[in-house]
This record gives C-alpha cells, sequence and structure tokens, in this order.
C-alpha cells in the first residue's frame, strides 16, 4: 500500500486556494490607511490625541500578549490585528476622556471582543465597536463630554449631529468634510477617512459593496425622510459626513471576520448598516446610531451567508 507521502494528493483544511496575501499584510494595510484619521486627529486635538492613541494601543497589545499567555498560546502580535484594534478604539473615543477608561475599553475589546471568541478570525463582533460599546454602557457622560479642536473655533463644542438634532445648528458641510469640529477623535475629518478608504480599495484589502451599499441605503433613505420634512431632519450629505458614518462604514463594517462572505451578502450587510443607522437618527433618542447599526449586522452575518450562499451547479442551495 502506497503511504501518505508518496502520494499525489494532499489532504488539508480549507481554504484551498488563496491569495497568499497574508492576514499581517492586511492588517498592516489598514493600519497604513488609518494613517492620515490618526494625523488629522493629532491635527485637531494635539497632545489629548497622543496621548489617547498611545494608551488605546499599548493596553491592546498588552491585553493580546496577556491572554495569549494565559490560553497557553504562542504569543505573537506580528499579525497587527491588535494594533489596528488599538487604533480603531483611540479614534472613536472623544479626545480628552480619562485615560483610565480608554485603556479599559482596549481591555474589554481584545478580552471579550476578540480572545474569548477563540482570537482572530473567530469573533462574531467587531472588537473596537464591542470596547466602544462597553464604554458608553459604563462611563455615558464621559462618552458624551466634547472639547473644541484646539486653536480652532469649531461651530460648537457639541458634535455636529447633537447641534443639528437637540440645537438646530447646522454645521457646515466645509468643516465636516475637513474636521474642524467636535467629536470622536478619528470621526472628525471625511477627507482623511476617505482617502484611508481610497487606499484600502486599491491595495484590496476592502470589498467595495459593503461602504457603497451602506452610502447609497443611508443617502436613499435620508433623501426620503428629508424630502418629506425638512425641518427636522438634516440633508443627506450631511449625515453621511457627520459622526462615525464614514469610519464605521468604511474601517469596520468591511472586517473580514464580521461581514459576509458572499457577494450578495456583503450588499445586504452594508445596506442595512446604512438604513439602521437612519433609523437611530431619525427616530431614536440617540443623535448617532453607527455603532448599534453595526453590531447588530455583525448578529445577524451567520444569517445572511446562509441565505446568500449560491447553489453549486446543479444542486439545491444548503
Amino acid at each position: 500500500m502506497e503511504s501518505n507521502q508518496d502520494s499525489n494528493y494532499r489532504l488539508s483544511y480549507s481554504p484551498h486556494i488563496h491569495t497568499g496575501t497574508k492576514t499581517s499584510e492586511v492588517m498592516g494595510g489598514v493600519a497604513l490607511a488609518l494613517i492620515p484619521a490618526v494625523a488629522a486627529g493629532i491635527y485637531y486635538f494635539r497632545l489629548d490625541a497622543v496621548y489617547l492613541l498611545l494608551t488605546t494601543v499599548l493596553t491592546s497589545l498588552l491585553s493580546e500578549a496577556l491572554m495569549l499567555k494565559i490560553l497557553g498560546k504562542e504569543v505573537d502580535l506580528s499579525d497587527k490585528s491588535a494594533l489596528v484594534t488599538g487604533l480603531l478604539i483611540g479614534l472613536v473615543l472623544p479626545p480628552e476622556i480619562p485615560l483610565y477608561a480608554a485603556g479599559l475599553g482596549s481591555v474589554f475589546a481584545i478580552v471579550i471582543g476578540k480572545q474569548l471568541f477563540g482570537g482572530l478570525g473567530k469573533n462574531i463582533f467587531n472588537p473596537a465597536l464591542i470596547g466602544r460599546a462597553f464604554l458608553v454602557a459604563a462611563y455615558p457622560v464621559l462618552m458624551t463630554t466634547w472639547t473644541k479642536p484646539v486653536g480652532f473655533d469649531a461651530v460648537t463644542s457639541a458634535t455636529p449631529l447633537a447641534a443639528a438634532r437637540f440645537d438646530d445648528v447646522l454645521t457646515p458641510l466645509s468643516r465636516l468634510f475637513l474636521g474642524n469640529i467636535s467629536g470622536s477623535l478619528g470621526e472628525t475629518s471625511a477627507l482623511a477617512l476617505l482617502l484611508g478608504g481610497l487606499y484600502m480599495l486599491v491595495k484590496g484589502y476592502m470589498d467595495w459593496r459593503i461602504p457603497c451599499a451602506a452610502f447609497a441605503s443611508l443617502l436613499g433613505l435620508s433623501a426620503i425622510i428629508w424630502g418629506i420634512d425638512p425641518g427636522s431632519y438634516s440633508p443627506p450629505v450631511f449625515h453621511l459626513l457627520a459622526g462615525g458614518f464614514l469610519i464605521g462604514a468604511i474601517f469596520m463594517a468591511t472586517d473580514p471576520t464580521t461581514s459576509p462572505v458572499t457577494k450578495s451578502g456583503r450588499w445586504i450587510f452594508g445596506a442595512g448598516v446604512g438604513i439602521i443607522t437612519v433609523v437611530i437618527r431619525a427616530w431614536g433618542g440617540y443623535p448617532e446610531g453607527v455603532m448599534f447599526s453595526i453590531l447588530l449586522m455583525n448578529a445577524f452575518r451567520p444569517l445572511i451567508d446562509r441565505f446568500t450562499v449560491p447553489a453549486p451547479f446543479g444542486g439545491d442551495r444548503p
């Protein structure tokens, strides 16, 4: 009988065909794509931004190493996933949030949002958003306390969404685009986020279907609501540029672990993110909504994949 070593066949786990792109390369590319948002945050919020990002990145890396040690796994941070999580958490927090709270959010993201699910590739929810959701529940006042950019005459210390919702103050689109506004560290400059998204798109680190579906659904539903009652709802482009929608749709909804694997499923997933965001902003008590929309769609991702798996040739859909 011929041994396995001499056989022309090799047994292995899927995937059997791959592009050769390593996880560390993709995560490193995402980190590079975040550089414009990081630079904009430091430009507008100075040392507060530096201290915040250093805290979230270092605590994410340390939490990852400690959990790998506790779980008896090899301590290897070369995949850069903890780095990306740390950057994203810092970018979705208020610039002057106390550093202890920022560090706690990073620990929660890595330990609860990632490692307790089994580690990279097995987590159901986006870890950075899990960390932010924990901080919203634990420190609601800290997570809704905003400051103006250093050295700039911002319209208000409130975020543009809150100012529009509660004070009827509409922030100029030019300020939303450049970032001279109050808000979370990395969601102020739409230009910086779009540049990062373009880089990921060119390098193939992001599937364009999810952000495009999210943009289209948000703009479409916002246009309908604004057309019906423009006095109580802001223009569609305002909702595209304001708040955390861009950083969520570009950098978090496109996470390959927590988004659908099928092409049609990605369209559904992205559309759901946009629609739920508009529903919360239009009729909810919370002026934002991106975090909740992505986490909800993360929960539906297995179901979306199940019903969008293409049928094999000549067979039925499983």
